[in-house]
């Protein structure tokens, strides 16, 4: 490493600053040295909305912990175990830590691993209660268990020209994807998609590449919404009146839809601004058919400091579930295992597919601007922010 490594750490909530931290070591959190990793000199960051929820204080992050698991990188030095990537090569870091060697590994369930995480399933990076891996948001970082986990980029010279699109690999576009998948989206589809910020942005473009007919985006944000109309999608302004059914109805002549896809998660707020936990769930549960599908990407949390209610703080939401139970609907929650998607997706960038980066309106600054960052995208920016701490995507297309 040619210069200090420096990276974007959550200081307390609604609080983060790049700060000079530890040069990346081939270790585990709890200090065992590993021969299966790699250290990147780190291409691309981005800011993710789940990252929001921890600086937010919605969470219970501890305080120093290095920010950011969506990872674009180039391979600057390699462990002595690692076989099928080399010095030089430019990968993509799936958001999940994973083994490759567990049952759920070996299942395709990464985002569950069971052994990288010593008190729970799965792991991530910069991520609280996710096994303690360093956060990517800083200009290197070590990935273990290296040939498993980077997709290896096939031309480093083209890869480098669609970055913008292909640093969405990490997280955001699988996890749409995921979402989309779970809803059971397919040709003629009609969707709905609970959010217009860059995951649901990301669900609205994987609904459109798997052959949906209507993709609805609801939201109560009108620059969000303005964005999502001008790349194609049909926007629910949530701020009309309170009766989704209703607001549907006018777009595809019928109440209800075939797929629902929830891209927002236990922030959610009614149509009162006030905020409900549960309420997306509950229409989603009201809107979707009978025998229609629900995709949940959006994130719910085992404790919520910062919620209103006494049951939310530790994960407990009021559900209708009842309703579900009876139109015989299905739900699909978790962690995306984004090595099953990122391979076609990327695939599907290179070949022109998937404009991914216009869609979600990336927008590239530097690792020292990620606080306004953090800020712009708090106040709602219809953008997806990517960080860029070397320089490198300046001159990219």
């Amino acid at each position: 490493m040619s210069d200090e490594n420096r990276g974007v750490v959550y200081l307390g909530p609604n609080h983060v600053e790049v700060q000079r931290i530890d040069d990346p070591r081939m270790e585990t959190p709890d200090g065992r040295k590993i021969d299966h990793g790699v250290i990147l000199k780190v291409v691309s960051t981005n800011i993710c909305g789940s990252d929001q929820h921890m600086v937010r204080g919605r969470t219970t992050a501890p305080s120093g912990l290095v920010l950011g698991h969506e990872i674009t990188g180039e391979v600057i030095e390699t462990g002595s175990d690692v076989e099928m990537v080399r010095k030089g090569d430019l990968v993509s870091v799936p958001f999940n830590v994973a083994c490759g060697r567990c049952r759920c590994c070996r299942e395709q369930h990464t985002g569950v691993c069971l052994t990288v995480n010593s008190s729970r399933a799965g792991g991530a990076y910069g991520y609280v209660d996710m096994g303690g891996w360093v956060g990517g948001q800083a200009r290197y970082v070590m990935v273990p268990y290296a040939d498993f986990n980077l997709l290896r980029f096939p031309d480093k010279a083209q890869a480098l020209e669609r970055i913008r699109d292909l640093t969405m690999l990490t997280d955001i576009l699988p996890t749409g994807f995921h979402g989309a998948i779970n809803a059971k989206v397919g040709v003629g589809s009609t969707v709905y998609i609970a959010g217009a910020g860059p995951v649901g942005m990301a669900a609205a473009a994987s609904a459109r590449i798997l052959g949906a007919a209507v993709v609805m985006i609801g939201d109560f944000n009108p620059e969000r919404l303005a964005h999502a109309k001008a790349v194609g999608f049909e926007p629910i302004n949530l701020q009309n009146h309170d009766r989704l059914g209703d607001l549907i109805e006018q777009v595809i002549g019928t109440p209800e839809v075939d797929s629902f896809i929830d891209a927002v998660g236990f922030e959610a707020k009614g149509y009162d601004g006030k905020e409900q936990p549960a309420v997306i769930l509950n229409q989603a549960m009201e809107v979707t058919r009978p025998a229609g599908a629900i995709g949940i990407p959006g994130l719910y949390v085992t404790e919520d400091p910062g919620a209103h209610e006494a049951a939310a703080q530790k994960g407990n939401l009021t559900l209708r579930l009842g309703q579900g139970w009876a139109k015989s609907q299905s739900f699909h929650t978790g962690q995306t295992p984004v090595l099953r998607y990122n391979r076609q997706l990327m695939q599907a960038i290179l070949h022109g597919r998937l404009p991914i980066a216009h869609i979600v309106n990336a927008t590239v600054i530097s690792l020292e601007d990620a606080p306004r960052g953090y800020h712009d995208f708090d106040n709602g920016a219809p953008r997806k922010f990517v960080l860029d701490p070397h320089g490198m995507l300046k001159n990219a297309a």
